[in-house]
């Protein structure tokens, strides 16, 4: 029988970046194009890629997230909830629920809209052997000016206005039970910390690199941009056949 597919949903932040959005509301349930709550098309797209379970991580006003959510059904997935009494990070939440989950499950963050593959991204990390798997995204950076390289107080190089480009976390991860049996319930742990760790030990986490559609709503600039173009989008970011996507 085939591993069941769970995808652990952050969704407990503040939302502070996302400001005056998230007076009132969580940022997973800000609206996209002024339709759907950005967890809601999460959800939607996970039962589209054959996930049967989630448990969304919820903390500052979750019990509206509960409200909106439900158990997930007509989404057509089972989901829980892990209440997060006081802030553990990114990953803290989760060693505090590892018995609920498989040895390989998705983490993502309640507020990527991404037409990101998720069912994808966790049978590469099934497949490849990796404590951690990593989508990545390439950012470009245009510069407006002159950059040089120093060599104490000499100038050995110049580039003017260069194109610099960066390879991102997306906030999409697939990551193993064992990778985190280390580590202590309660303990807060960011993902920057557990990234750190596995490279200092030399377990080294492989990257899934992913060349279409990814924003970050996490800031308002981003946000009024997903906005402007959920209406184009829409019938990728939302395949049909899955319960509530037409």
């Amino acid at each position: 029988m085939p591993a069941v597919r769970h995808a652990v949903v952050l969704a407990g932040g503040l939302g502070t970046r996302l400001r005056p959005y998230t007076t009132s509301l969580p940022k997973p349930l800000v609206p996209i194009g002024g339709e759907l709550p950005i967890v809601e098309i999460v959800l939607r797209q996970l039962a589209a890629r054959g996930f049967q379970r989630a448990t969304l991580a919820i903390g500052h006003l979750g019990s509206l997230i509960q409200a909106v959510v439900g158990d997930g059904s007509r989404f057509g997935l089972e989901v829980d909830y892990a209440v997060e009494e006081q802030p553990l990070g990114t990953i803290g939440p989760i060693l505090q629920i590892l018995d609920r989950l498989p040895e390989h499950f998705l983490v993502l963050n309640g507020d990527v809209l991404t037409d990101l593959d998720f069912g994808a991204v966790l049978a590469a990390h099934e497949g490849s052997g990796a404590s951690l798997t990593i989508t990545t995204f390439e950012r470009v950076f245009e510069t407006e000016l002159g950059v040089l390289e120093l060599d104490g107080d000499m100038v050995v190089g110049f580039r003017e206005k260069p194109t610099l480009r960066f390879a991102v976390s997306m906030g999409v991860n697939g990551l193993s039970a064992t990778t985190l049996s280390g580590y202590e319930p309660g303990t807060a742990l960011g993902f920057d910390q557990l990234v750190l760790d596995l490279l200092g030990r030399g377990d080294l986490p492989r990257s899934f690199l992913h060349d279409g559609y990814w924003v970050d709503i996490g800031r308002p600039e981003e946000y009024e941009r997903a906005n402007a173009e959920f209406a184009e989008l829409r019938s990728v970011l939302l395949p049909a056949g899955v319960p509530g996507n037409g």
